[in-house]
């Protein structure tokens, strides 16, 4: 496997990883014990992390285009496994 293909496959699992972790980790004002802000709807993040949720998506990424890797040098499943109708 070439290391473009490898980067454009880290590149889709960074995405997905960026809006799976995106909620995770979020207070609203009310949780963090601070009064809401008007126009602010009651749901609105207290204080929200951008870098914190960049690298979490980043070392998901990682690792799942890691497993993708392994999974493609040594075969572990393939299409074959993948067949449930026949």
């Amino acid at each position: 496997m070439r290391w473009t293909s490898i980067l454009a496959i880290y590149v889709l699992f960074w995405t997905m990883s960026l809006f799976l972790v995106l909620p995770f980790g979020v207070r609203t004002a009310e949780e963090a014990g601070e009064a809401s802000l008007p126009g602010h709807a009651e749901s609105a993040p207290h204080a929200f992390r951008f870098g914190r949720v960049l690298a979490r998506s980043a070392a998901l990424a990682a690792g799942l285009t890691a497993l993708y890797v392994a999974n493609y040098v040594y075969g572990w499943i393939t299409v074959d496994d993948l067949d449930w109708l026949n």
